[in-house]
């Protein structure tokens, strides 16, 4: 095997997102409910010899040390492998969205290296190598929807009902840490448990997308982006014109609403990222380490 083409890195949305303390080094704990959705990257990779690491951006310009790279040096140096790869990453998921994309991204990596370079290392050992990266890492590793706690690092799989969601990326963006670095972060929501999940989001049929309710919670990190990026409210208002409940996903600029899977999506202001979603059962790479 000298090449892999074609490999998919689908972003997520957080449900829900509740910040439930705070650690005394610093790290917040959460609690939300990780989706994975159907607005993916494509990456390529083509094995090398001589042990280099190289990166081709087919879409958009990216930074020169970014997660696919360290992701990659990563593996590289965990295998102690002397093969290289050179990437091509064609990025269609936006940045600094709360969806995930570059965690993503850097699972991809490690899942597509590890069979390229044909490493066998197991998915344990991939996980420890991905939390080095970032939370979100063994999530997409792992490559099925989950109840997140601590700091991201807590997965319990869950099984979501298909549904259609209206996702929608302003021109602006967020950077995370100053969202997290807010004073006025509220850091003290109680504590959830999956089954109230559960009976919350099944409690009512009828929904527009189905006999599932996707509005449990609230996102803790909402009225300080709201504060910190206006294009975020406007956001949630212009999907409420549509007659749809829309919140923040993650800790990004990014908004959603569930909608109905007939339903069209208006034509959106200029500058923005829209697009109709389906949820994913199961990560396309699931099963590629075990």
């Amino acid at each position: 095997m000298k090449a892999l083409y074609d490999v998919p890195a689908p972003a997520k949305l957080n449900l829900f997102l509740h910040i439930t303390g705070r650690r005394a080094d610093g790290y917040h704990l959460l609690q939300s409910v990780f989706m994975l959705i159907d607005w993916a990257d494509t990456l390529h990779f083509e094995r090398r010899p001589d042990g280099a690491i190289t990166r081709e951006d087919l879409t958009v310009p990216l930074p020169a040390d970014d997660l696919v790279v360290r992701a990659a040096r990563a593996l590289q140096a965990a295998s102690r492998t002397p093969l290289g790869a050179h990437i091509g990453v064609a990025k269609r998921v936006p940045a600094q969205a709360g969806m995930g994309g570059g965690s993503s991204d850097a699972a991809t990596c490690l899942l597509a290296l590890n069979r390229l370079w044909e490493l066998d290392l197991p998915l344990a050992t991939l996980e420890q190598i991905g939390l080095g990266l970032g939370a979100d890492v063994p999530f997409f590793l792992r490559g099925r929807n989950a109840w997140v706690e601590g700091i991201g690092e807590q997965i319990t799989p869950i099984t979501l009902p298909r549904g259609s969601f209206a996702v929608v990326k302003p021109s602006e963006g967020i950077e995370t840490g100053k969202i997290f670095s807010a004073p006025d972060l509220e850091r003290s929501t109680p504590a959830a448990i999956l089954s109230g999940f559960a009976a919350h989001s099944e409690a009512r049929a009828g929904e527009d997308a189905g006999n599932f309710r996707f509005d449990f919670g609230h996102n803790d990190l909402q009225p300080v982006a709201q504060r910190l990026c206006p294009a975020v409210t406007e956001a949630i208002e212009w999907l409420g014109s549509q007659g749809w409940n829309a919140r923040m996903t993650g800790s990004g600029s990014s908004v959603f609403a569930a909608m109905p899977h007939d339903a069209d999506l208006a034509e959106a202001p200029a500058g923005w990222q829209v697009r109709k979603c389906s949820n994913l059962a199961v990560h396309p790479l699931v099963g590629w380490a075990v």
